[in-house]
């Protein structure tokens, strides 16, 4: 059963039936229906693109033992379950928190990117980005470089885009570190 609403110039829905929360790639201008360009939507292209390099994770985690030799086989294993384990806390702390996104609570927070889920806290996107940066520039710091900024990118895209609160990402970011130094004592 789907039910929609338009929020923030946007056309989101709920579908049950999937479980989840989803939204009208377009913006919508409420009298003509037409899109509309302005800078909000070109920062919101740029910030998508930082999203969209979460696979980048996993394809590092596939990637670090072709480039490290066989004595990165162990961290590699060890961030894949160290990200599986992130996912389940996140997911837990999602349905025992139940804190609503930005943009359903605050009509003046615009949404820039579709939600994955309805919950906010904590910011998992922000989780895996530490845990695995934590991890991989323990050891292989040479990827320092890359992998922080575009840690700290992701974090703080999420509390733009409107997805999360800044105490959602800090969480995130928190908990992130956690799982980060659980992995390296296994390691």
């Amino acid at each position: 059963m789907e039910s929609g609403f338009t929020k923030n110039g946007y056309a989101v829905y709920a579908d049950s039936a999937a479980g989840g929360l989803y939204l009208n790639k377009r913006k919508i201008k409420r009298s003509t229906g037409e899109m509309t360009f302005d800078i909000a939507n070109v920062i919101f292209m740029l910030l998508l693109c930082v999203i969209m390099i979460y696979p980048f994770w996993y394809v590092l985690i596939l990637a670090l033992p072709v480039l490290y030799g066989a004595p990165a086989v162990k961290q590699a294993i060890v961030m894949a379950l160290t990200g599986a384990l992130g996912v389940a806390v996140y997911a837990l702390l999602k349905r025992l928190f139940v804190r609503e996104r930005p943009f359903i609570t605050h009509d003046a927070i615009s949404l820039a990117a579709a939600p994955i889920d309805r919950y906010s806290f904590p910011s998992g996107h922000t989780l895996h980005a530490v845990s695995f940066t934590w991890q991989a520039c323990a050891h292989f710091p040479e990827l320092g470089w890359v992998l922080v900024p575009l840690a700290a990118l992701i974090a703080g895209s999420r509390v733009v885009l409107g997805l999360h609160y800044p105490s959602d990402v800090l969480a995130g970011a928190a908990i992130g570190g956690a799982l980060a130094e659980l992995g390296l004592a296994c390691t």
